[in-house]
C-alpha cells in the first residue's frame, strides 16, 4: 500500500471526512483491520483564508509548498489538497515536489465524463465559482461549467465560511441550496458538482432531481485507488 499526504485543515471539518472516506474505503477492499497508510498536515486556515481574502496567493502557495514537502520527506508517495479552493495554487505545488499530486477538479472530471454528463452546475466558494482555475480543468476535459449568479455566488460563499466550515449545518441554508440546485437545473445542468469540500455535509442526492458529485468523495476514492494500485 503507498503512503498518502493529505494537506488538510481547510477546514478540519472536510479534513475529517477525508479521513473517514479513505479508511473506509481502504477496509471495504482489504477487509479485516486494514486501513489507509496516511500522513496529515493539517494547517490552520485562519490564516490560509486571511491569504484568501486579501488576494495573497504567493504567500498561500507558500504555506502548501512547505506542507507537501515535509510529506514527501515524510515518506507520502502522492499528496492531495483535501479542499477545492486552494487547488489554485496546485500546478504551482506540483513544480516544488518530485511526487505526484491528485488534482481533485481532474478526478472530478473524470468522474462526470464516466457517467456521460457534459453539462454541470458548479457550486463551491466565490474563488472556485468565478476564477479560471478551477473551471478551466473540467472545461479542458470537455465539460461545459455553469455558475448561480452573482447574488446566490454571494450566498453560497458566505454559508460556506460562516456555517460549514465552524460546522454548522441549518436547514434554511440547505433550502437555499435546493433553491439554486434548481435555478441550474432549469437552465440545463445535467449534474451538479459540489466544488467545496464541506458542501457535501449539508446537501446530499436525496435533496434534488439530478445527481450531485461530491468531489470530497471523489477526491478521497481517487486517492484510495493510487494508493492500492488499482
Amino acid at each position: 500500500m503507498k503512503t498518502i499526504g493529505l494537506i488538510g485543515g481547510m477546514s478540519w471539518e472536510s479534513s475529517h471526512e477525508y479521513y473517514r472516506l479513505i479508511n473506509q474505503a481502504v477496509n471495504e477492499r482489504l477487509g479485516g483491520l486494514h486501513s489507509a497508510q496516511c500522513i496529515l498536515y493539517s494547517l490552520d486556515f485562519h490564516e490560509i483564508e486571511g491569504y484568501q481574502v486579501r488576494g495573497e496567493w504567493e504567500l498561500a502557495s507558500k504555506r502548501l509548498i512547505h506542507a507537501a514537502s515535509s510529506l514527501e520527506k515524510t515518506g507520502a508517495d502522492f499528496v492531495m489538497i483535501c479542499t477545492n479552493t486552494m487547488h489554485l495554487v496546485a500546478d504551482i505545488v506540483q513544480e516544488a515536489i518530485s511526487i505526484p499530486l491528485i488534482h481533485i477538479a481532474e478526478a472530478t472530471a473524470n468522474h462526470i465524463k464516466a457517467e456521460g454528463l457534459s453539462k454541470l452546475g458548479l457550486l463551491g466558494t466565490k474563488y472556485t465559482m468565478e476564477k479560471d482555475f478551477y473551471k478551466s480543468k473540467l472545461e479542458q476535459n470537455g465539460l461545459e461549467i455553469i455558475t448561480p449568479d452573482f447574488k446566490d455566488r454571494n450566498l453560497i460563499n458566505t454559508v460556506i465560511y460562516d456555517e460549514l466550515c465552524l460546522g454548522k449545518f441549518r436547514e434554511g441554508s440547505r433550502q437555499e441550496f435546493k433553491r439554486i440546485i434548481s435555478s441550474l437545473q432549469n437552465q440545463g445542468a445535467q449534474g451538479i458538482i459540489l466544488g467545496c469540500t464541506e458542501i457535501g455535509l449539508l446537501v446530499t442526492n436525496n435533496d434534488c432531481e439530478i445527481p450531485l458529485f461530491d468531489t470530497t468523495k471523489i477526491h478521497a476514492l481517487e486517492a484510495v485507488k493510487l494508493a492500492l494500485g488499482e
